[in-house]
């Protein structure tokens, strides 16, 4: 399995504002671009779409949404946040199921300290942090490693032997740790890339409405196998192998699962989707373009009307 490749985790997002600030400002995700090793601003790539999606990537929603990329390097090789955002929706309500991102950035710590950003020492040196919407974000207080400040990405699990047999031994991930005494194990597909870390919990895992997706690549000739394999094992197939149009950009073909506890995983062809990520220098422009258009906050202001909550 050391073709597959950690992308993204998707997050539903109700101000992108104010998200775009916490991304921007207090983590302080910059991309090093030229021979210079000039910085930008993380955004990676932005995208309007006019209705719903095929494969549901921005929730049950049919109207208009925007996907935001955003991370600390190029999507080829570095695990981002992909921030969904569905007009006219204000808020999301938090379940159980997402528990949080841990990233290795004393310059995030430093960020938030002089913005007054809330800081929570969890642990000597690891501060736990929100952002908008409530999600979850741990910061280790040093150098980032070189290939990515992203470590991992903790889900909550209701019985860690079932979950485990299906991310190993169904989707083939490697275990690097596992501790039965915490409830706890780590798995990746490669030692430089995010792990996916599953932390039992008692009782059922509640996805609410802010449930995100992760997301992994495979060559696209394994996305026909693993859906078979999963018909095989009576797992959940969410949507079935599907091609999905970005206007302008490339065609990917996606497969989506749900593991024993509900949690979304989405598997792209890694060739059309290295095709589609790859980094727009206008992003950063495309992104604040579509906020100033984006006049809903305004109007839902003036006519003293909550936006809607998902």
């Amino acid at each position: 399995m050391a073709t597959r490749r950690a992308l993204h985790f998707v997050f539903k997002v109700g101000n992108r504002f104010q998200t775009a600030s916490f991304y921007r400002d207090v983590l302080g995700m910059k991309v090093q671009t030229g021979p210079e090793g000039l910085a930008r601003e993380g955004i990676l790539r932005h995208e309007e779409f006019d209705e719903g999606c095929k494969a549901a990537c921005n929730g049950p929603y049919d109207g208009k949404w925007s996907k935001t990329m955003v991370g600390f390097g190029p999507e080829d090789d570095h695990f981002v946040a992909e921030l969904t955002y569905n007009y006219g929706v204000g808020d999301y309500r938090l379940g159980n199921d997402f528990l949080g991102i841990t990233l290795a950035s004393s310059q995030a710590v430093s960020n938030a300290r002089k913005l007054k950003w809330p800081l929570n020492e969890v642990a000597e040196g690891v501060y736990e942090t929100e952002a908008p919407g409530g999600y979850k974000f741990f910061l280790q207080n040093r150098s980032p490693p070189q290939s990515d400040p992203v470590l991992k990405v903790t889900l909550a699990v209701s019985d860690l032997q079932k979950s485990l047999n299906y991310w190993s031994n169904l989707l083939g991930m490697k275990i690097y740790e596992k501790d039965e005494q915490k409830q706890r194990a780590l798995l990746g597909y490669a030692d430089n890339q995010c792990k996916l870390e599953l932390q039992g919990i008692k009782g059922a895992v509640d996805h609410a409405a802010a449930f995100g997706r992760i997301a992994f690549s495979c060559p696209k000739k394994e996305l026909p196998d693993l859906e078979a394999l999963m018909k095989r094992e009576n797992q959940k197939i969410l949507t079935p192998l599907v091609s999905l149009d970005t206007p302008g950009k490339a065609t990917v073909q996606v497969v989506i699962l749900a593991d024993p506890d509900g949690h979304e995983i989405c598997f792209v062809g890694d060739e059309a989707f290295r095709e589609l990520s790859k980094m727009d220098p206008e992003g950063s422009k495309l992104l604040d373009d579509a906020m100033v258009k984006d006049k809903s906050d305004e109007w839902f202001a003036v006519r003293n009307k909550p936006k809607a909550s998902g």
